[in-house]
C-alpha cells in the first residue's frame, strides 16, 4: 500500500510541484520542440513519470507500474474503444461510396471552406461531443473535412479548436456530474449541485462559444476570412452560446449541448438563404493558395508536405488506400468539374450513418434505459488487482476502481452503429471485417500513444505528482481565482478528459476556495471551463487526430499550431473567473 505525499521533495510543496512538471515539459518538449512522433514522445515521458513517482515521491516500483497498467487500460477502454470504431464506421461509408455522397450534399449547403468549418467542426462536431465525447468528435468530423477538401493538418487543426466550448456539457453532461459528485462532497456548501454548477459553467463557456467560429475562420483563411465571414461565425457562435445559457440555466444541464448545436447549425443555415461571402473559398482555390504558400516557403524551411498532398480530396487525406475503397476517400473529389447528381435515396443513406449514431445515443442515455446498463452483467467495476493507494488524508483513492462498461459503453455502441450502417449500405460482413481488422492497423501509432498518455497521467495521479501541482496552485489565496482555470487546463492536458480533470481537482477547487474566501461554485465551474481549453493539447486527442488524417507522427505539428489558441483562450478564461469572483461581474454567480 502506498500513500500519497505532496511534498516529498525536501518537504517542500514548491519543489515536489516543481518536480511534478518534469513528465509534462518532456512530452510537450519532445512533441513540440523536438517534433518527435508521439508515441515515442509519450513512451520516454512515461518512463520519466515513472521515475519521478519512484524516485522522488516514494511510490513503490510495482505499485507505479500498476498504476501504469492501470491507465494504459483505460487508454484502450473507453477512449480507443471509441476512437476505433468511430473511424471504422467512416471507412464503411468510404468502401461503399457514400462518403463522396455526403460531401457533395455539405457542398450544396455552402462550397465555402470557412462556412463547411463551422457546421461540420463545430455545430456537428458539437453534437457528437453532446452525445458521445471522449474524442468521438474529433476522429469524426476531422474525416469529414478532409473529404471536403481540406488538408490533413488543417482539418486537425480545426477540429481541435472547434471541440472546446461543447467540452464542458459532452456526454450528456457527464464532466459536470463528476464534478458535482466529488466537490459536493468536500463541501457543506448547498449549491454544489450538478443544476447550479451546469448553471454557472453556462455562464462562461458560452463566451467562449462566440469567438471559437471567428478563430476557426482565421484559422481556415486567415484575416481574408475573417474579413469577408465574420456574420455567420458570429451568428454562428453568438446562437450556440445563447442555447448554451439558456439550456444550461433554464431548460436541462445534459441537454445543453444537444440544443445548442443545433440551434447554432439553423442559425447559418437559414442565413446562408439570404446572404453569402463576397468571394467564396472553394476546395480548389484554398489548395491552389496553399500549394504557392508552399512553394514560397520551402526553400526557407527546407521542410515539404509529404507526398500526396495536394488540392484533391484523395492527396488531401491520406486516406487514397482506406480499406475496403476502391476509389478511396477522393473519388468525385473537389477538384473534379464533372457534375454529379445524387438521388435522394443515396443521400439519405449518405447521412444514415450519422443519424443511426445520433438516434443510438439519445436511445441509450434516456435515464431509465441508463439506469438499467448501469450495473451488472452489462457494467462491472473492481479494484485493480494490486493497487493500493490511499491520498494524505489517508482514504483510498477512487480511480484504482475500473469500470467496465462493456455493453453501453461508446465504444460498443459505435459497433452497433456500424453494423447498421453496414446493413443500410449493403457493405458485406467480409468487406466489413477486412475494413475493421485494417482500421486497427491504421490507427496503430494512435493506440500506443492514447495508451502511454494515460499511463502517464495515471502514474502522474496515483503517485500524487497532479495533486501536488494541484497544492502548490491552491496556495496562491485570492490570486486562486486567476488560476484556478489553469488546474483545469492542466488536468485536461494530462487526461484528455474533462471528466477526468473535475474528478482530480474538484474538491480541491473548492477546499482553497473556501480557505481563500472564494465562491465555491465559481472555482468548481472554473476547473471545468478552463479544462475545456486543454482538451485541444492533449496528446491523447492530438493523437486521434493525426491518426485520423494519415499523419501519425506528425502530433508535434499539429501541436505547434494550436498550443496559442489554448493559451490565448485560457488567458481569456483566467480573466473572466477574476473578474466574476470581484464585484465587477460576481452578478454573473449563481
Amino acid at each position: 500500500m502506498f500513500q500519497q505525499n505532496l511534498s516529498p521533495v525536501g518537504d517542500s510543496l514548491a519543489l515536489s510541484a516543481l518536480c511534478a512538471t518534469l513528465p509534462l515539459l518532456t512530452l510537450f518538449v519532445l512533441l513540440g520542440g523536438l517534433r518527435m512522433k508521439a508515441w515515442v514522445a509519450g513512451l520516454i515521458s512515461l518512463g520519466v513519470s515513472l521515475a519521478v513517482a519512484v524516485v522522488l515521491f516514494g511510490m513503490p516500483v510495482g505499485q507505479a507500474l500498476l498504476a501504469g497498467t492501470e491507465g494504459a487500460a483505460f487508454g484502450f477502454f473507453p477512449i480507443l474503444w471509441i476512437v476505433i470504431n468511430a473511424i471504422w464506421v467512416y471507412n464503411l461509408t468510404v468502401a461503399s461510396g457514400h462518403f463522396d455522397v455526403l460531401r457533395r450534399s455539405f457542398e450544396k449547403v455552402s462550397p465555402d471552406q470557412r462556412i463547411q468549418a463551422m457546421i461540420i467542426a463545430f455545430c456537428f462536431g458539437a453534437l457528437l461531443e453532446a452525445l458521445a465525447g471522449f474524442g468521438t468528435p474529433v476522429a469524426i468530423t476531422v474525416v469529414m473535412l478532409m473529404a471536403l477538401g481540406f488538408r490533413p493538418i488543417k482539418a486537425a487543426v480545426v477540429a481541435l479548436i472547434a471541440n472546446t466550448a461543447p467540452v464542458a456539457f459532452g456526454a450528456l453532461a457527464t464532466p459536470i456530474v463528476t464534478l458535482a459528485a466529488v466537490s459536493s462532497g468536500a463541501s457543506d456548501d448547498p449549491r454544489l449541485t450538478v443544476e447550479t454548477l451546469g448553471a454557472m459553467v453556462g455562464r462562461q463557456t458560452p463566451i467562449l462559444a462566440v469567438i471559437v467560429p471567428l478563430v476557426l475562420v482565421l484559422v481556415v483563411d486567415g484575416r481574408r476570412g475573417v474579413r469577408q465571414t465574420w456574420l455567420p461565425a458570429l451568428v454562428c457562435g453568438a446562437a450556440f452560446g445563447l442555447a448554451q445559457f439558456v439550456a444550461a440555466n433554464y431548460i436541462s444541464v445534459p441537454l445543453a449541448d444537444i440544443v445548442a448545436a443545433l440551434v447554432a447549425a439553423a442559425a447559418v443555415v437559414l442565413l446562408l438563404r439570404v446572404w453569402t461571402p463576397s468571394e467564396v473559398l472553394t476546395a480548389e482555390r484554398a489548395g491552389a493558395e496553399e500549394d504557392e504558400l508552399e512553394r514560397a516557403g520551402s526553400s526557407a524551411s527546407g521542410r515539404r508536405q509529404p507526398h500526396g498532398v495536394s488540392t484533391s480530396v484523395t492527396s488531401s487525406t491520406g486516406r487514397a488506400a482506406t480499406p475496403g475503397s476502391g476509389s478511396g476517400a477522393g473519388a468525385g473529389s473537389a477538384s473534379d468539374d464533372t457534375p454529379v447528381h445524387d438521388s435522394t435515396s443515396e443521400v439519405v443513406k449518405a447521412y444514415a450513418p450519422y443519424g443511426v449514431i445520433i438516434a443510438i445515443f439519445s436511445i441509450v442515455n434516456i435515464p431509465a434505459i441508463k439506469e438499467f446498463f448501469a450495473d451488472e452483467p452489462y457494467t462491472y467495476s473492481f479494484s485493480w488487482p494490486g493497487l493500493e493507494v490511499l491520498n494524505p488524508a489517508g482514504e483510498p483513492v477512487a480511480t484504482t476502481t475500473f469500470a467496465f462498461n462493456w455493453l453501453p459503453a461508446a465504444g460498443t455502441l459505435m459497433i452497433l452503429a456500424g453494423i447498421i450502417t453496414m446493413l443500410i449500405l449493403k457493405v458485406s460482413p467480409a468487406d466489413g471485417l477486412r475494413t475493421y481488422g485494417r482500421t486497427y492497423v491504421e490507427l496503430k501509432s494512435a493506440i500506443i500513444t492514447v495508451m502511454a498518455v494515460l499511463a502517464l497521467a495515471y502514474v502522474m495521479n496515483l503517485s500524487g505528482q497532479t495533486g501536488s501541482l494541484g497544492a502548490w496552485l491552491a496556495g496562491t489565496g485570492a490570486a486562486f481565482a486567476l488560476l484556478s482555470p489553469i488546474l483545469g487546463w492542466l488536468g485536461v492536458a494530462v487526461t484528455g478528459s474533462d471528466t477526468s480533470a473535475n474528478a482530480l481537482f474538484g474538491a480541491l477547487q473548492v477546499q482553497t476556495a473556501a480557505r481563500a474566501g472564494l465562491d465555491p461554485v465559481l472555482m468548481a465551474a472554473a476547473n471545468t471551463s478552463g479544462g475545456v481549453l486543454g482538451k485541444m493539447v492533449s496528446p491523447q486527442n492530438l493523437a486521434i487526430a493525426a491518426a485520423a488524417v494519415g499523419m501519425a507522427g506528425r502530433e508535434g505539428d499539429i501541436f505547434r499550431k494550436v498550443i496559442g489558441w489554448s493559451l490565448g483562450l485560457l488567458l481569456l478564461m483566467c480573466i473572466l473567473v477574476g473578474l466574476q469572483s470581484t464585484a465587477v461581474l460576481s452578478w454573473m454567480v449563481p
